[in-house]
This record gives structure tokens, sequence and C-alpha cells, in this order.
């Protein structure tokens, strides 16, 4: 079936009063069968839960479509399944890839400078589509950055789970070692925690595994708002996972298993897990292999993803399992220790069934462990569990009490509490019996889509903006305008008068071709400045650092952008917090706006951005705080900003941001230049903005001024059908 095929056939089915959610997962490889599992640190637990809740949730009466959104991987060492634009997940549920960056794949840690083209591509997909998510849902900082942007363009209500969160694993990693450069150089943590506080200021809806995952490690964010966070613990599918009985089957790796053994029929201890630092499994071997009597008594089985050649690995995966061998040649655990290099999927609730018959356990040795299915699928199938305890495993206990927990750094008592549990039959029926019957009770996919759907639903019934599904044409298209120019206007479009005119010449010839400016100052000043330079009034007019828009002629103000982009907006109590902050002096009257607070940066080395953001969220004052020229701050309402405003009039005209050349100059301009938009920095531009070398579709010119956005015209062949269709 192709994409648009699907979606003609859910038009009238989302039209009525069925609800559409789009989910959103951006990395690791996901697909709705033979699920690759363990194959790198980016496929994992992750990509089984968002494909099982969005078959879940279509089977409600009370949802039309879900749509799981993802990235498109074009690669030829990869299945091409992954290059599928479309894949059915059920009668009502659908995956939908679409570009990201490279064709190829990359880890999630690469997958940042093309975010902004990944959120023009989800919204892009919107306007095509004609209908209005009912609510998105993001999983993981990554999509969760996406859908920041693509709520604030849309005024669609933003939902939010965090999977893992970027403050707890720096401090995971600290504790373990590591230095703040090594882990900035591997995880891009900050830009991580930066994105995850974004998420948490604006979403409508935070959903979380555990109460310890909601009241301790999201309480240390600035953006912490208890109100908005809500506790539903994942699922398990009951169907496969379930304690041996007549049809049991041995594991088809049960021969692969057993080949590093001498002698197969002791208890086995397992692990499964991903091949990522986080999972802590060098941590297990050593408290293995320092138990004497541990070592005796059982075996160890750990399945660390699928490998054919290490060296094939990216550096963090490669180091875990080079290093995992390494461990197992120290400690000489060969006839012990089993690590075959494949397993399926499918084999998984076999391979915790035969560990059962065994008379094993499971073991979690994670540094941190945000829920932990593994845990539940283990405990269904009626195998005790051993478990960190940092996260979801102390809600999981607690409710099934069928395990114990482990200080994950302290592999002595690790090894002693596995002994202790191996040992103790008595002890070991009890949480055996225990997990297979409480997983039942708390941890259904079913309990959690009925959570779920209520929450949701309260979430839109309190909205009091409420609009229509569908995406009707607006007023303001122009039909001869199949493309847009837009120009910061101080530095940018003025500045040489006889470049200016070169410009204006060139888009008047052409009718196809919408005018627009994006600048910081106000309507009344904009208009000033641009009769001053004999420029005609533009098409349209993105001013006050996007915080209002306006169409040429009559000069009418889009009061929807006004109230969407308003979110949490309290300029009187921002002006109050920042009166007399170091550095700062707010600038004349007449550079204020009713959603714009500007300030002269007086003191660089005084003035401290980052303290007065956090102080900002702290307050839970929502604001988009702009620092421009090393001379200028601007504060705007957190949906607002340039990049922002152009996305939502490019939606109004659907008109793609393939088909807008945007030119600017400094750090105010940069949200608008990324993402698919046809960027142009000019050469005399401010050095805030010099980051963006290199990123995609962006033009630095040699030219300045006018000039250089004549460049970029060229540069880009802008009039070319051809080139931008």
């Amino acid at each position: 079936m192709k994409l648009n095929e699907s979606l003609g056939m859910s038009k009238q089915r989302l039209g009525s009063s069925g609800l559409y959610i789009m989910l959103m997962s951006i990395h690791g490889l996901v697909r709705g069968r033979n699920m690759e599992l363990g194959r790198d640190a980016d496929t994992g637990g992750q990509v089984k839960y968002v494909v099982e809740l969005a078959k879940e949730l279509s089977h409600l009466p009370q949802v039309a479509r879900v749509d799981l959104v993802t990235r498109q991987i074009i690669d030829p060492e990869l299945d091409p399944d992954y290059a599928a634009s479309l894949e059915p997940l059920g009668e009502k549920a659908f995956l939908v890839r679409l570009p990201c960056g490279p064709r190829d794949y990359v880890r999630k840690e690469e997958l940042w400078p093309y975010l902004d083209n990944f959120a023009d591509n989800v919204m892009q997909y919107i306007v095509n589509i004609g209908i209005r998510p009912s609510v998105i849902h993001t999983h993981y900082a990554d999509a969760g950055y996406v859908g920041t942007r693509v709520a604030a363009c849309t005024d669609i209500p933003l939902i939010h789970t965090g999977h893992s969160l970027g403050r707890e694993k720096l401090r995971r990693l600290l504790d373990i070692g590591l230095s703040k450069a090594e882990i900035e150089k591997e995880y891009n943590i900050s830009q991580r925690i930066e994105a995850e506080e974004r998420i948490l200021e604006v979403a409508d809806l935070v959903i979380a595994s555990t109460q310890q995952e909601s009241t301790q490690q999201y309480s240390i964010y600035d953006n912490f708002h208890a109100d908005r966070m809500k506790v539903i613990a994942p699922g398990v599918d009951l169907k496969n996972f379930h304690p041996p009985c007549e049809d049991y089957r041995a594991p088809h790796i049960k021969q692969d298993i057993e080949r590093f053994l001498h002698n197969p029929n002791k208890p086995i201890v397992l692990a499964l897990s991903r091949p990522d630092q986080r999972k802590n499994i060098h941590t297990l071997v050593k408290a293995f292999a320092k138990n004497k009597k541990l070592r005796e008594l059982a075996n160890l089985l750990i399945l660390a993803g699928n490998r054919d050649d290490i060296s094939d690995f990216d550096q963090g995966p490669r180091k875990v399992l080079t290093r995992l061998l390494m461990e197992i040649d120290r400690y000489d655990l060969y006839g012990s220790v089993s690590i075959p290099k494949h397993h399926k999927i499918e084999d998984v609730p076999f391979i915790y069934q035969y560990v059962v018959k065994t008379g094993g356990v499971f073991v979690n040795p994670a540094l941190t462990e945000p829920f932990g299915i593994t845990l539940i699928e283990a405990g269904a199938t009626g195998l005790p569990i051993v478990a960190t305890n940092d996260g979801g495993p102390k809600d999981i206990i607690e409710h099934c009490n069928n395990g114990c927990q482990i200080d994950p750094l302290d592999s002595r008592e690790m090894g002693k509490v596995l002994l202790d549990l191996l040992t103790d039959r008595k002890q070991w029926q009890k949480f055996s019996q225990n997990g297979s019957k409480n997983v039942r009770e708390f941890y259904t996919w079913k309990n959690h889509a009925r959570i779920y759907i209520q929450s949701i639903e309260a979430i839109i019934q309190k909205r009091t903006n409420k609009k229509s599904n569908t995406i009707s044409s607006p007023v303001i298209k122009n039909d001869k305008i199949d493309r847009l120019i837009v120009c910061d206007i101080d530095n940018t479009l003025i500045g040489d008068r006889d470049g200016l005119k070169a410009i204006l010449d060139q888009i008047e010839s052409n009718d196809n071709v919408g005018f627009g400016v994006a600048t910081g100052r106000g309507i009344e000043s904009t208009l000033k400045i641009l009769s001053e330079w004999k420029v005609p009034v533009p098409d349209y007019l993105i001013t006050a650092v996007g915080s209002e828009i306006h169409y040429g002629g009559n000069l009418s103000e889009d009061l929807d952008w006004i109230k969407q982009s308003s979110y949490g907006w309290n300029a009187l109590k921002i002006r109050q917090l920042l009166k007399n902050y170091p550095g700062i002096k707010q600038q004349a009257k007449a550079n204020q706006r009713k959603h714009k607070i500007s300030f002269n940066v007086l003191d660089e080395e005084e003035f401290d951005y980052a303290h007065l953001v956090s102080l900002l969220r702290k307050s839970s004052l929502h604001a988009n705080v702009i620092y421009s020229h090393g001379a200028y701050l601007d504060i705007l309402p957190i949906r607002s900003s340039k990049g922002l405003a152009l996305r939502y009039l490019a939606s109004k005209l659907q008109i793609s941001p393939e088909r807008i050349l945007v030119a600017g100059d400094s750090g105010n301009d940069a949200e608008m230049l990324t993402g698919n938009t046809l960027g142009v920095v000019v050469a005399n531009y401010s050095e805030e903005i010099a980051a963006l070398r290199g990123q995609p579709s962006i033009y630095f010119a040699e030219k300045s001024n006018a000039w250089g956005v004549k460049e970029g015209i060229q540069f880009y062949k802008f009039f070319d059908d051809y080139k931008i269709a």
C-alpha cells in the first residue's frame, strides 16, 4: 500500500470523531516485525515499546488512526524494510518513515544536526495529508525536540515520554569515572539536556513509566512541573510471555548457548540488553567471576545484541563488547560464560522459559533503568529478577514482589544476592509465582491504553482553542506564488542600495515569487526603515523577532499566531524578575512589544546567559531567550521565534520549506536558516551564527548585505523549477 492511498482511506474516518494519534520515535531500526532488538545501542526496548503501543491504541474504538513516524533509512547494509515510506502495523496503525539527514544508518547522537529538517518534513507531511493529529506523542529527547517545533507551529497538543533522561545519564557516567569532556564528545549530553528542558517547558503531558522516574529523575530539571506528569506503566505481550507449559520448546539458539559451557545443566544467570555502557554488563561479569561459589553453582548467559564482527560496530558498543570479552579472558571464565553472537526476537520468550527450567534468574545490572521492559517479560515468564536500584525496577519489584534490588556499582553485593537467590529454592519459587501472577495484574498494554486515552481526552477537552481536524486553504494564500524569499532587514536586506535594487528588480520580474521580511523590529519601525530604503511593503512581515506576523496590503495581523504562540507568556513577571539583573538594561519603550521584551547587554563578562535562562525556568516563566550580536537580548514567548513564525506561515501558504530562500546575519536568524529552507548567511554575519557553517542547506556567501542574498539566489538557482521542485 502506498502512503497516499492509506491516507486517502483514513481521511473520511479522521474527519469524524475518531482520534488521530501521531507517535514519533526517530532513532534506531524501527519496523513492525522481526525487530532487530539489541543490534546496537539505539535499537532496544524503546523500539518495541512504540510499536506495541501503536498497535494497542489502534484497537480502541475511540481511535481512528495511529501513525508511528520514524526516520527513513536507505542503506545497502540493512534490510530494505527500513526504506519503505509506509508499513502497515494493523488496520488503523501505520509506520510512516520520513527522511532525516543521511540516507544511511547513523547512531542517534549524530542525528542532532538534522532534526530541524525532520521537523520540517513532519510539518509538510501534516500539510500534505490535510489532517491535523489530535495529539503528537514524542519518544526520547530527539523526537521531543522535533515535537516542540511542530507543536509550536500547529498548536497540536504535545505528549512526551523520555525513556531515559540526560541528566540522570550524566550523573551515572560521572559516577563510573568518565569526564564531562568524554561524555560530551560521545553523547552530546548538553544538547540533549537542553532539548529535554524545552520539552518539559511546553509539553501538555509527560508520561513516566514509574513513580521514581517522575518524582526523582524529572524533578532535577528546571522545567519540572509535577501537575503535567502522569505515571502509566508499559505493558507486556502476555500471549508470548508466560511460564513454560505444554507447548514449551527449547530456543533455537540452545545449542549456541550450550556450546560455550562445560556443564550446561547448571542454573543460568541471564543478562539481556543492548551493548551499551549504561547497561553495566562488565560489573555483572566481575560479580560472577569474584564469587567462587556462584561460579561453581551457575552459568552466566549474556545476550548483548547481535554481532558478526565487533570491529564493524560504532565506538560505544565496540568498547562494551571488547571489554566483556577481555574480562571473560582476564577471569578465565571459559566454560562458565556463554555469549552467543546472534539471537532472534521471536526466540526471546523461549529463552526466558529455558532459563526458568534451569532454575535460573534474570539480572539487569544497568547503572540506571527508566523502566525495564525485559524485567516484566522475565517476570511474566516466571523468572525471578535481580535489578538495579535506580529507576523502574523499584516499582516493578514493589508491585510484583518477584525479586531483589542491588547497587549496580557494588559487584560484591551483586554476586551475593545472585547466589542467595539461587540457593534459596523456597524464595526462588515464591518470586517465580509472584512474577507470573502480578505482571498480569499491573503490566498489560490493555490497561496502559485505557489510562492513556483517558489522559489524552482530558487534555483535548481542556483546550479552549479547539480547531477543526481539517486544514483548509487560508484566505491569504496567493495561488500565483509558489516560492518565497524572506530576508532579515538590518545588515542583510539593507546596507547597499545597488544590491537591494538588484534583488527587488529580480523579485518583481517573477510573479510567482513572494517576498517577506523577518526582523527584530516592531511593525512601525519595520515600515519606517523599509520606506527610507524605498522597499515596497512586502507580502509578508514577520516582526518583533517572530512574535508578530502581518500581511502586506492592509497590514492585517495574524491573531491566530499571537494566540497560539503566546503560550505561558507573562511579560509583567519577567520584567519584574529581570529588573536589576546584572549586565543588562531594558531598551527604550519604543523597542518593547506586547510579546517581546528587549534588553541591551552592557557587559558581556558580567552577563550570564545560562543563569538567566535557568532563573526564568525555575520561576515557571516560559520564555525563548535570544542573544544576538553580542549586544542584544530579546525575550519572547517560548513558542515564538523567526523560524517558528516562518514555518507557521509556510504551512498556511502551503509552500514547502524547500521552496523558501531565507537570508540572515545574526543569532536571531538561526532558526529560520536551519531545516529544509534554503539558507543564506551574508558575509557580514555576526560571530554567533558561525556555528551554522557546514550544516545542510546553509550557504555562506562571499558578499555582504543584499549582494550576499543575490549570491545565494544564484547558488541555489532559486528560479530554476527543476532545482527546487
